[in-house]
């Protein structure tokens, strides 16, 4: 088991140095960023009903790759030619920022703690069309508390009238508040769920959680997926398309 906890922190801390991969970007044919698109259109058909402008992704756990779906779902929404903001919530564990490789000095806890700051200031466009990023900015002492503002309210109402599609990266719902407090704001959650890694007590505790806040709960992302515990159609699973070496 401490090995295990030694290699689930390596993994976080390649993410928070690096980022995570963007396979839909370096290679936009292959047949993991087929699977994210297929990952996008199931969203949208759950969403048919009413408008998605808000949308976040978290995990049970750590290291499970929250922050590797929710940038790379980032980038295809993008190609469609939605305009959207990847905004990192994770205030603790910030990978936004190293991903798409642009400054940190202002972000989201500037917007929220400098009422002088404008957007423009805080939000950056990036090299993939249609696509910019608010990074989290400086860690804070009090992440959950900042989150839980009527600032942040006025804030994602402010961000939902210049995107087409606002996605949030949040910490694991399991380990802080803060997942709970945005997805109670959010039109729609996604839990991913890595194979053979995360326990079903877990998934069921990560659920019980967003319920108690109501969150509206579109679906789950299974990644790490291997073709030997896929039940020979390794293809139809949401998540394994990117191996088993995703960090966040």
């Amino acid at each position: 088991m401490a090995l295990f906890r030694r290699k689930e922190k390596k993994l976080e801390d390649k993410s928070m140095k690096y980022g995570v991969d963007l396979y839909t970007l370096s290679n936009p044919t292959s047949t993991i960023a087929e699977q994210f698109k297929t990952i996008r259109t199931n969203i949208q058909f759950s969403m048919i009903d009413r408008k998605l402008e808000t949308l976040l992704v978290t995990s049970a756990g750590p290291s499970e790759g929250k922050s590797t779906v929710s940038s790379n779902l980032a980038v295809t929404w993008a190609g469609q030619g939605k305009n959207v903001l990847l905004v990192d919530a994770d205030l603790r564990r910030p990978t936004v920022h190293q991903t798409f490789q642009v400054s940190n000095s202002q972000g989201l806890t500037t917007l929220l703690t400098n009422p002088k700051l404008n957007l423009d200031q805080a939000i950056t466009e990036t090299a993939i069309d249609h696509l910019y990023v608010l990074p989290s900015g400086p860690i804070p002492p009090n992440p959950a508390e900042l989150l839980a503002t009527e600032r942040m309210n006025h804030l994602i109402e402010a961000l939902k009238e210049h995107f087409d599609l606002v996605l949030f990266d949040v910490p694991p719902v399991i380990s802080v508040t803060d997942t709970q407090i945005l997805a109670s704001k959010v039109d729609g959650t996604i839990l991913v769920t890595p194979q053979g890694i995360v326990e079903k007590a877990a998934i069921l505790k990560a659920k019980e959680l967003l319920d108690k806040v109501h969150a509206r709960i579109l679906g789950t992302v299974m990644n790490r997926v291997t073709p030997q515990n896929s039940g020979g159609y390794y293809g139809g699973y949401y998540g394994g398309y990117y191996g088993t070496d995703d960090k966040k």
